[in-house]
């Protein structure tokens, strides 16, 4: 019987120092059924034309503008999903897989229909350190984490999966929608997962499946942290429940006054960044 069709979409923008380690991993892999799909973010550090150069078997999609994660993949998706694809493994640039790390993930996924998404466990590098085995949302303290615990059995009790490494059943995007394209950077990974959830599936992590991640983000400090308090907070406003709004309405006030206060006393371009998030958050609501 044929193994289910799998599009793997990875989404590039200036990873040329780590991309070509992670398509070669791809192409390493036992799986037989799959196709690749990059899509770049219109990178200017020449990994798009070495991987056009390079590896004659990848669908290359170029954006013409840097479009962020939830844009940049959800070009990747369309297309996959036109083209028939029955799951869709969304991979980080900077990642490495191993070749039998795919064939666990549709095992498990194809032996339960209810699962929507479902993740391997990610490793910290070269390290035996666990990266992500399961995500908690802090409601209270708006704020996310990853578990970092090994796993003795597969992983249903997660509140969302990493988009560093998912496994999507193609039904989902029909059913709970693509990406939300409000978050550029961050957080999109966690809103989506919720909705998966709320269309009735479940969210697994695969302990069998095992990929590396060497985390080569090519944002700096300030930047990361501008996308990141902005994200969060478009994710609070948008999936906090009911009861907790006037706690969120509070928690951010007393977040603002505390940037406020370290940006008197230091004016560092993570303070600065971090203040920018809030008043760019108050011009989007």
């Amino acid at each position: 019987m044929d193994q289910p069709k799998v599009f793997v979409i990875i989404l590039n923008y200036n990873g040329r120092a780590c991309l070509k380690k992670a398509l070669a991993s791809v192409f390493r892999m036992d799986y037989p059924n799959f196709e690749v799909i990059l899509v770049d973010n219109n990178s200017t550090d020449g990994s798009f034309e070495m991987i056009k150069r390079e590896f004659s078997k990848i669908i290359l999609i170029k954006n013409s503008e840097n479009l962020g994660f939830s844009s940049g993949n959800n070009i990747g998706i369309e297309y996959a999903l036109e083209r028939g694809a029955d799951y869709i493994w969304l991979l980080n640039y900077d990642t490495e897989i191993e070749k039998n790390s795919l064939d666990f993930l549709v095992e498990e996924i194809e032996k339960n229909e209810r699962i929507g998404i479902i993740s391997p466990v990610i490793l910290v590098g070269d390290s035996k350190k666990i990266w992500f085995s399961g995500g908690e949302i802090d409601w209270f303290k708006m704020k996310s984490q990853h578990q970092e615990k090994e796993l003795q059995k597969n992983n249903f009790n997660t509140d969302y999966i990493s988009g560093c490494a998912m496994l999507i059943r193609a039904e989902v995007f029909r059913r709970a929608g693509l990406f939300d394209e409000d978050y550029f950077l961050y957080w999109e990974d966690a809103d989506f997962s919720l909705r998966v959830k709320k269309a009735g599936y479940k969210l697994a992590v695969c302990t069998s499946s095992r990929i590396r991640h060497y985390e080569k983000s090519q944002e700096k400090k300030a930047s990361k942290s501008y996308w990141l308090v902005l994200s969060g907070l478009i994710f609070f406003k948008k999936n906090s429940p009911l009861f907790l709004k006037p706690w969120i309405f509070l928690y951010v006030r007393l977040r603002k006054i505390k940037n406020w206060k370290e940006r008197k006393c230091e004016k560092t371009a993570l303070n600065e960044a971090v203040g920018r998030a809030y008043q760019d958050f108050k011009n989007i609501i």
